[in-house]
């Protein structure tokens, strides 16, 4: 018999023989799923981004249909409607949670901070992060070579060239966290976005003394403890030279900012106060 004849046999007798083992064993170990699995991740936006501390919307949605109660089980990609679809769908009631947005807590843009090296080699965070160095003398601040902007599933963040630093784009941005994840020096932070949009956060990480902070960066915290004198809400703390505001007790008052003497501390959304005339008396 042909030699090339008797092997197609032989090859082909194997793989039916293969074949009929397979459908044997995924007919024997099938395992029926909850229909209400695929409906909830039908609603999910796919990204996968781990917002909701799963590794995946499949993951998300069968811990839904598998849970007792939806508290601690939020999508942040989701909006308040379809999670009360989901809820419907597993007959609980859904989570309340308060929407996030990712907040950069550094300021040192290009002319607040002097640059004391210049890196040529690949242009990462973590790479830079790895050496122990960057390009300004902040050993706290942002870094610039946008790590958060590739990691960001939603397009929700970008470079401003000017600045050197990274940007988030408010209508974009669902909380969702991996720019968090994927910053070095943790200098990315999830906060209520608050009523209208409205937010006072500490815009710096410098933990450096005053002096040496002013130093490295004009517009570092010195901690100073002028915003806590002020702030009759007990919201705002200074550890290891550095300020923060706690946002489940900021009223948003803004006399902090007020009192601020290196500007590190924003104020995002607020309308522009009204400056009232002077007042001349008559001559």
């Amino acid at each position: 018999m042909n030699i090339i004849l008797l092997s197609i046999i032989v090859l082909g007798t194997i793989g039916i023989v293969g074949a009929a083992v397979l459908f044997v064993v995924a007919r024997r170990f099938h395992v029926q799923e909850d229909p209400r699995i695929d409906q909830v991740e039908a609603l999910l936006p796919g990204a996968n981004c781990g917002g909701c501390g799963r590794s995946g919307c499949r993951d998300f949605a069968v811990a839904c249909v598998g849970a007792d109660t939806l508290d601690g089980l939020s999508c942040p990609s989701s909006s308040a409607e379809t999670m009360k679809k989901i809820g419907e769908i597993v007959g609980l009631a859904p989570a309340v949670t308060k929407p996030k947005v990712a907040v950069i807590k550094c300021n040192g843009t290009c002319d607040l901070r002097p640059a004391l090296a210049r890196f040529e080699g690949a242009p990462s965070c973590a790479v830079l992060a790895s050496l122990g160095t960057g390009e300004s003398p902040c050993p706290n601040g942002c870094l610039g070579c946008g790590d958060c902007v590739e990691a960001c599933p939603y397009g929700a963040m970008r470079m401003n060239l000017e600045t050197g630093l990274p940007e988030v784009i408010e209508d974009k941005c669902v909380g969702c966290g991996v720019c968090v994840k994927s910053c070095p020096r943790s200098i990315i932070e999830l906060r209520n976005k608050g009523p209208r949009g409205m937010r006072v956060f500490v815009a710096c990480s410098n933990k450096e003394k005053g002096a040496q902070a002013m130093k490295e960066c004009k517009a570092a915290c010195i901690g100073c403890s002028k915003c806590v004198k002020v702030c009759t809400h007990e919201a705002i703390t200074v550890a290891s030279n550095l300020s923060y505001i706690d946002f489940e007790k900021c009223k948003l008052c803004r006399k902090c900012v007020d009192v601020c003497p290196t500007h590190a501390i924003h104020a995002v959304n607020f309308p522009v106060k009204k400056v009232e005339p002077a007042v001349t008396e008559p001559a």
